[in-house]
């Protein structure tokens, strides 16, 4: 297997694995805003299984695999003046701005995920204070400015990264085209819109 292959599959398979992570994170957190008892049973529960901190340490291997990938396959692409993918969108807007921002979304995100780390993982609140921890976080204006920047990046990058990593598998074809796309419109939108929410939500919440 020549080593482009190995970068264009492993991009894509880590970016599944952190998308369905997301998906599973959101779910998790929506609770917060309109069930604190059960939000906070919830995260006491997690935070006490024994297979946490081996989860924690594959999604970081996971993290590092998809951001060393991608970016060894975007400085390749670039070194061999590669257009096709940004010509492919012309018409689809949307699409374009999420290629183009792709660099600038992820640093963004890669600085709301250490900021959000730093604010609820190191050290992680006290059982029952989950929820409360997060909305004093959020009232702070520059906190609730990054995790908003954060939410938007992330549905950017998956709106680049639903059509990048099927096109890397080789499964992107004129049939399903459009199909794909609209489905990663909708997965970056619940996404990157349900993070969004539940961050002005808290925050709105405490303050009130």
């Amino acid at each position: 297997m020549q080593v482009p292959t190995v970068m264009r599959i492993g991009s894509a398979i880590s970016g599944l694995l952190l998308a369905l992570f997301l998906v599973v994170h959101l779910a998790g957190l929506l609770p917060a805003l309109i069930a604190p008892v059960q939000f906070e049973h919830y995260a006491t529960a997690l935070h006490h299984q024994p297979w946490l901190p081996v989860l924690e340490v594959s999604l970081a291997a996971t993290t590092a695999v998809h951001l060393s990938f991608t970016v060894a396959k975007t400085l390749r692409n670039r070194g061999a003046g590669n257009t096709a993918a940004l010509n492919s969108r012309r018409g689809q807007p949307l699409q374009a701005l999420a290629s183009r921002s792709k660099v600038a979304a992820g640093v963004v995100t890669l600085g709301f995920l250490a900021l959000h780390l730093q604010q609820l993982r190191w050290p992680r609140p006290a059982d029952g204070l989950e929820r409360e921890v997060l909305q004093r976080v959020l009232q702070q204006p520059i906190s609730l400015v990054i995790y908003a920047a954060g939410s938007l990046a992330i549905g950017l990058h998956l709106l680049h990264g639903t059509e990048a990593g099927h096109r890397n598998l080789g499964l992107l074809t004129p049939a399903n085209g459009s199909s794909i796309r609209w489905g990663g419109r909708l997965l970056a939108s619940g996404i990157g819109g349900g993070f969004l929410l539940i961050s002005l939500g808290l925050a709105i919440g405490g303050l009130a």
